[in-house]
């Protein structure tokens, strides 16, 4: 029978460089996780290239988590009687615990949200099917390592795992080259959790669509579907783990994970969070190699930014004869000649040692009085500007006298 080969090797050498699958297919992964999520977070109506922004705080943690996940789950493997502590350190060979991801990755997410002032809920409700995705994507690093593979059957899937040598001739299963030889035929784990991975991916998609859920809901269902298959995956592997009572210790994580996440679900706020809730500050965000401005938040780096530039002068023109109104300005109108269309002229007026500034337009002469403005904690206070009118009068096109603009401060 035609048994499910495995690749003859999963490291290639560049070099001084060795390329390594396992590397590879993680880093695709994150690749796709950050582009869809972004994705999926501009169509909730969040900012975009926020989830980029949090991956750089989540990716470390979570690969740290993992890596802490393993270790403490698999400690005699490092620690034991003929385990190397030093090998704890070699990431590259393998070993991440998935939920020691999610959960490191979950604190390294909060931390970037509470700088970027993002609803944590929220983004985990976008990024909850890109996730699965990249471990899906993932798992194909086991196919090349080779590991994560269960009991030894003899079913048409059956993977073939082969016996692996290093350039001196001894055996190597993670970084030496296949020679043919079989060692066993056993179940594909890694390839049943990948499939159930992918399957719960569409259901994800499917329930957010129709139901529409949010303040992080989706992002239970996520761990939830998550923990249900990997519970079934863990009874068919055979390899050397940590047990409590004989079970496997990711079994009773899986279980009292979903247990969590189910709850989390049926007592969570429901409906979704609305796009101005996701953005509650769209000012430019810092980037995570800028401490000062993340000690001082979005809405610190963006007012650095405008008090750098300075206040900007504007003028508002007004027309068929209302008083004009600018922010913090004044302005003051002055008319043609009678019959002729009219124009207006805006003056600002300054607060320089209180020295007040006269504008002339066209025939009439007008004296302008300073217009004072100031804030304080009650509001803005409005100083009173005087005008004196000239001797010539001005009639508007409908032979009324038009009134003399008077400025005022807002």
């Amino acid at each position: 029978m035609a048994y499910l080969p495995s690749p003859p090797q999963g490291v290639w050498e560049i070099g001084p460089f060795p390329l390594r699958a396992y590397a590879i297919c993680i880093i695709i992964g994150i690749i796709v996780a950050i582009w869809w999520g972004e994705k999926r977070w501009q169509a909730r109506g969040g900012e975009a290239g926020t989830v980029l922004d949090v991956a750089v705080f989540a990716v470390p943690f979570g690969l740290v988590g993992g890596r802490l996940y393993h270790v403490a789950t698999d400690w005699q493997k490092y620690f034991g009687a003929e385990g190397n502590p030093m090998d704890a350190l070699k990431i590259y060979q393998g070993g991440l615990g998935i939920w020691g991801a999610v959960f490191f990755g979950a604190i390294g997410a909060w931390i970037a949200c509470r700088i970027y002032k993002i609803p944590l809920p929220a983004l985990g409700d976008a990024v909850a099917p890109p996730i699965l995705l990249a471990q899906a994507i993932g798992r194909l690093g086991n196919y090349f390592n080779q590991e994560l593979y269960g009991r030894e059957t003899d079913l048409p899937w059956g993977l073939e795992i082969y016996l692996r040598f290093d350039d001196s001739g001894r055996l190597d299963m993670m970084n030496g080259v296949s020679s043919g030889e079989v060692h066993s035929i056993v179940h594909p784990t890694f390839l049943y959790e990948l499939i159930w991975n992918v399957l719960v991916v569409g259901a994800l998609v499917l329930i957010d669509r129709r139901f529409r859920i949010g303040h992080g809901r989706l992002f239970a269902l996520y761990v939830a579907g998550y923990c249900f298959g990997r519970f079934f995956v863990e009874l068919m592997r055979d390899d050397e783990a940590t047990q409590i009572a004989g079970i496997r210790i990711n079994s009773f994580t899986s279980g009292l994970v979903f247990l969590a996440a189910v709850a989390y679900v049926l007592f969570a706020t429901k409906g979704r969070e609305t796009p101005e809730q996701l953005s509650p500050d769209a000012s430019p965000r810092p980037w995570p190699w800028q401490p000062g401005a993340l000690r001082a938040g979005a809405a610190g780096a963006a007012g650095s930014v405008a008090t750098a530039a300075g206040p900007a002068d504007e003028a508002v023109e007004d027309t068929a004869g209302d008083a004009a109104e600018g922010t913090g300005k004044d302005e003051v109108e002055d008319t043609g000649t009678a019959g002729a269309a009219s124009s207006s002229e805006p003056v600002t007026a300054t607060e320089a040692s209180g020295d007040s500034e006269a504008s002339e337009s066209g025939t009439v002469d007008s004296d302008v009085a300073e217009a004072k403005s100031g804030s304080g904690s009650a509001g803005a206070e409005s100083g009173a500007a005087a005008s004196e009118p000239s001797d010539d009068s001005v009639p508007d096109k409908d032979g009324e006298a038009a009134e003399s603009a008077a400025s005022r401060g807002k």
